[in-house]
């Protein structure tokens, strides 16, 4: 497994982190077995950085990773949770000192941890990042000791831009895929000029990209790829990158044929985005020890060639960017 500095923090992390929203909720059903086996299995492959949140399965997640943590000796991965989404309604006027101090202290309850690693303001209504008092709690947090350092995670590209104008924003964690290229101009850019750690979440396309899906794939009722593809519960752009389905089905047609035989799909979608050196870490989920497998792998593939990153910049000009470029 390769690794990469997280930013300023100077930490080296795995480049292919463990994205754990899916062993906590919103995909199907996860059994605790699997979702224990997944995260072994992507930490004996070299994994040392897990991404979480406090609502996934409403603390599940969190505690699950605990709960693996304790079983293995070593030096502890590096633990990023989020804080914000618990809040209902989901305003700016919650962002306050007291109620983010309790969703941190629960989270640090859930990890066992006295200091969190890093704690994310989760994708938080766009006026919250045109309000300083917020980023002023969370530096009282990192001063208290509860949290070793801060970032935030956006739906839009103005609201990442927005975020790191705070210097004490350590990372930043948005949506990054073949599906979602955008973030690679401007945004990377002024990031890796602040030395500032980019987080790719949904780097898989909420499964598209594996290749695997189509048009007779069914979805369980409590999996986010059945009832959030307009947005009906959250950002729809986390869903599929909001990409429309069916057209998604025939894009990922074409880019299997620039797919070399001795990888899959989905090592190919993730060798996409380790291209960009901007990049710190890409967070793909897994439900299974299989899966987990299979993701740490992408670290070994080989770079892709000039020819093949043109063909698919071209792909996504002319297929998707309509769908996209301009809403996030």
């Amino acid at each position: 497994m390769k690794t990469r500095i997280f930013g300023r923090t100077g930490r080296e992390v795995s480049e292919i982190g463990f994205g754990a929203w899916a062993i906590g909720g919103s995909w199907g059903d996860v059994s605790e077995a699997d979702a224990r086996g997944a995260l072994h299995a992507a930490l004996d492959a070299g994994t040392t950085f897990i991404d979480t949140a406090d609502v996934y399965g409403d603390g599940r997640s969190e505690r699950i990773i605990a709960e693996v943590l304790k079983e293995r000796d070593g030096e502890r991965p590096f633990v990023a949770t989020k804080a914000g989404r618990r809040l209902s309604p989901h305003v700016p006027e919650g962002f306050t000192k007291d109620n983010l101090t309790a969703f941190v202290d629960r989270s640090r309850d859930n990890l066992q941890t006295d200091c969190l690693d890093l704690v994310q303001l989760h994708c938080p209504p766009t006026e919250v990042f045109y309000r300083p008092d917020v980023f002023d709690v969370m530096e009282g947090l990192v001063e208290d000791g509860k949290i070793k350092g801060y970032g935030v995670s956006v739906e839009k590209i103005e609201e990442a831009l927005k975020a790191i104008e705070y210097p004490g924003v350590t990372s930043v964690q948005i949506i990054y895929n073949i599906f979602r290229q955008r973030p690679a101009g401007l945004f990377f850019r002024e990031a890796k000029a602040r030395n500032v750690a980019i987080i790719v979440r949904v780097p898989l396309a909420s499964g598209l990209l594996t290749g695997k899906m189509n048009t007779s794939t069914a979805f369980a009722s409590d999996d986010h790829r059945a009832f959030n593809r307009n947005g009906e519960a959250f950002d729809k752009g986390e869903t599929f990158a909001g990409v429309p389905y069916e057209l998604a089905l025939d894009v990922v047609e074409e880019i299997r044929q620039l797919v070399p035989e001795n990888v899959t799909m989905a090592q190919f979608a993730l060798r996409w985005i380790l291209m960009e050196d901007a990049v710190s870490v890409v967070i793909p989920g897994a439900k299974t020890d299989v899966q987990a497998k299979a993701n740490a792998a992408a670290s070994d593939a080989a770079s892709l060639s000039p020819e093949v990153m043109a063909t698919l910049r071209d792909l996504y000009q002319s297929r998707v960017a309509q769908h996209v470029h301009h809403y996030w």
